[in-house]
């Protein structure tokens, strides 16, 4: 059986850099793994995903990174709307890391539509395990805002059954060199959120 992780938000939230770091992490400790990358005009604020899927101690070969709905192990989600957009592939045993943040589309800027509200409960009334952090908050606390993505990596290492050492040598090998302080801190206060 393989795992299945996905990583969900708008352009310029560093779903990318959270998918290398995971990927990377799994190359080291030597899994099979295979990564995706899905860009919706992420240039202009657009929704981005990533699949990141890998064999478990079973040693099943990954094939495609691709994830199905209701395949998701784990789906973390860098916005409030981007969690409601992706609900349906989170599987019924599975966990949604949500960062409350809300970053408004252009529809609800312009008037045209409301911002969807209490998208957390709605997606609890599902059944749905959630756990939810203001990670922008935490990133400014660690020295960027930039640094959410490495927020949530910090929440979702709390699920997954990697040591910290592999987590931090993950960040510290895909991470930019001059932001990496930042993001180990940021990576710390979201495993301890």
């Amino acid at each position: 059986m393989t795992k299945s992780i996905m990583f969900v938000g708008v352009g310029g939230q560093g779903t990318l850099l959270a998918s290398r770091i995971f990927g990377q992490l799994l190359l080291s400790e030597g899994y099979d793994a295979k990564v995706s990358e899905v860009h919706g005009m992420s240039q202009r604020g657009g929704s981005v995903t990533t699949y990141v899927k890998y064999e478990d101690v079973s040693g099943e070969k990954v094939h495609s990174p691709i994830v199905d709905k209701g395949e998701a192990d784990i789906i973390v989600a860098f916005e409030l709307m981007e969690a409601a957009r992706w609900v349906s592939y989170v599987k019924d045993s599975g966990v949604m890391i949500i960062n409350t943040q809300q970053i408004e589309p252009m529809p609800v800027i312009t008037g045209a539509v409301e911002y969807n509200q209490d998208i957390i409960g709605k997606i609890k009334s599902l059944g749905i395990n959630v756990i939810t952090l203001n990670a922008l908050e935490l990133a400014e606390k660690a020295g960027s805002a930039r640094s959410v993505n490495v927020v949530m990596m910090g929440a979702m290492s709390k699920k997954l059954d990697f040591s910290l050492e592999s987590w931090e040598k993950a960040v510290k090998d895909c991470a930019p060199q001059k932001t990496l302080d930042i993001n180990l801190k940021a990576f710390e206060l979201g495993r301890n959120a």
